[in-house]
Formats: structure tokens, sequence, C-alpha cells
């Protein structure tokens, strides 16, 4: 049972981070496409700069959590998946430097140095991620003793690769919804636009990506087999998730921002919890033989591990999100025209 718990806690964790560094990640990589000049691009900074940071603590949760629950699981994915992760990691740095390094000095080569960084980590993380994650979905080729077979080349392969647009699509919808909510005039209007042509992307797809998860993977066998996932909500995560995909349009449309940017966010979550229930009892599902999958069962940490690691979640995971909670409420106004103009804001 605390098994099942904390392998529903863990695919949560990582709902929540891609919820909430999709829009930075997004935003990021969009940057030079929606930045006409220096002002654009401090605007793009600091509605990402006070938020980034605390996003990525969700990240260090999720990685803690498979640490401590699931050591086992932990072992295999980095070992068997060093590289993808490394490379991630390293994008992963590289943006929050330029995030942190861009306003040191008041030069152009400097910034857009920085810039660059910006950019390529943004768009290398959210694509290293989505193929990652796909690759759990479709099975890794881990033995019996839980060893990698293969290499880096491994996971760049279709279905992979189709996750790893899918999660840049998903991103840069939700990072370019988050620039609509904070930003005013032509950025505004920019941002806008581009969201609404990224969305007919985006659906697209996520529906190719749905007949390809048919074929590729196991997931809906899964949804067959295993009886928990016979539970309502669960059975109901594909269908929030396909409702969230069409009211991102409908607040697009409106012209209701908020709206459209919370129906991302669901449907980010939506989209990784589908995933995450099709894999269950599977942490990593081997794609040579289902007997050398690592799973709840055979990953896990002793009970008592478990149950003071459930303890000390209950206590510290509603204070992190009481502290984003105010943090985005103190950011939450709309940043003007010609506010980012002074050498601080980025």
């Amino acid at each position: 049972m605390l098994e099942s718990i904390w392998f529903v806690l863990w695919g949560v964790l990582w709902a929540i981070y891609f919820m909430l560094d999709g829009f930075d990640l997004g935003l990021g990589a969009l940057m030079p496409v929606l930045a006409r000049g220096e002002n654009d691009r401090r605007t793009i900074y600091r509605a990402m700069g006070p938020f980034w940071d605390g996003n990525e603590v969700w990240l260090i949760t999720a990685g803690g959590v498979t640490f401590a629950a699931f050591p086992v699981a932990y072992a295999v994915m980095f070992s068997g998946l060093y590289s993808a992760l490394m490379l991630v990691l390293f994008a992963l740095i590289f943006r929050g430097i330029a995030l942190e390094y861009r306003s040191h000095l008041a030069s152009e080569r400097w910034r857009k140095t920085w810039d660059t960084c910006l950019t390529v980590g943004s768009f290398a993380a959210a694509l290293l991620l989505g193929v990652a994650f796909a690759n759990i979905f479709k099975g890794i080729p881990i033995d019996g003793e839980g060893v990698f077979q293969g290499s880096l080349l491994t996971l760049l392969n279709p279905y992979g690769i189709f996750g790893g647009v899918l999660f840049v699509l998903m991103f840069t919808v939700h990072g370019s919804l988050w620039l609509t909510l904070k930003s005013d005039g032509e950025l505004h209007a920019r941002a806008a636009r581009l969201a609404e042509k990224l969305w007919i992307v985006l659906a697209v797809a996520a529906v190719g990506f749905l007949v390809a998860t048919w074929y590729a993977t196991r997931l809906y066998d899964n949804y067959l087999k295993e009886p928990m996932l016979f539970a309502v909500p669960i059975v109901l995560i594909p269908v929030i998730t396909i409702a969230a995909l069409a009211f991102i349009r409908v607040g697009i449309v409106k012209r209701r921002y908020w709206r459209a940017w919370f129906a991302s966010s669901v449907f980010i979550v939506g989209v990784t919890l589908f995933g995450v229930a099709g894999l269950y009892p599977n942490l990593l599902p081997s794609s040579l033989d289902p007997a050398f999958s690592v799973n709840v069962h055979n990953a896990s940490s002793s009970p008592l591990t478990l149950r003071i690691m459930l303890v000390v979640a209950l206590v510290f995971v509603p204070v992190v999100l009481a502290y984003q909670t105010w943090a985005y409420r103190l950011f939450k106004s709309r940043l003007e025209d010609g506010e980012s103009l002074h050498d601080e804001a980025y």
C-alpha cells in the first residue's frame, strides 16, 4: 500500500514540475521568436525571473523522492539514462546562469551570449525531458540485472523524439500564454497570436502521440489489466486532459488568457498522469522482457522508510505550496511597457 501511495506522489510531483517550470522553459525557447528588442527581452526575463528557481524545487523534490522511495529505480535510471539526464542538467545549469548573470555587464555581446544560453538551454531541457519520459512510457532496454543495454542514440527513436516534440509544444504554448498575462502592448498581442497558432500544432501532435502510444507502448494494456486503474478518478484523467486541451483554445479565442493558462496547466498535468497511471505498477518497464521491469514492489525502500518519508512529505509539501502561492500572488501584476528599461530588471 505504501509503495502505491509513493508511486502516486512520484507522478504528482513530476506533473507539478512540468506544469510550473513548463512556462519558464517555453518562454526561454520562444525568446528569439517573441522578442523584437531589448525591452521585449527584459520583459520576458522579468516574466519568469521571480518564479523559475522556486519552480525548480519541484524537480529536486521529484528526484529526491525517486532516490529515497525507489532507490533501485533511481540507480537504474541514472545509470541507463545517464547521458540524457546529464544533458538535461547542463541545459538547466546554463539556463539558470543566464537568468542570473545577464544583467551583470552592460555589453551587447555579453547579453546576447546569455540570451543564447537561455534559449538553447530551455529548448534542450524541454526536448530531452520529453524524450526521457516517452522512452519510459515505451520501455527501456534493461536486462534482469537492471543494466541498460543501449546508448544515447537508443533513446532517440521515433517515439522518443515524438515525445520530445510534444513536450516542447506543450511548454511553448504554456509559456506564450503566461507572457500574455505578464506583458502589455505589442508583446502581449504577439504572444497571444503565437499561442493561437501553436495550439493548432499542439492539438495535432497530441492526437498523433495518443495514436502512436497505442502502437509503441503498453500503457493502454495496463489500463485494461490493472483493477486499480478502473477507479473513477483514474479513468477521468484522459477525459479531463482532452477537455483541457479544448478549453485552451476557447480561452484564447475569447481572450480569457488566465483561463487558457489554467487549462494549459491541467493539460500538462493530465498528459503526465495519463502516462504515469498507465505505467503502474512499473516505474521503468523493460522493453527486453516485462519480467525485467523495475516496479514499485522490487524497487521501493523499506516500509519504515516510506512511512517516515510520508510524514515528512505531509508536513513540508504544504509549506512549499504555501510559499509558492504567496510568491505568485506577490508578483501577479502585469508588467507595464517601459518597466523593464532599468538595468536591475535583467
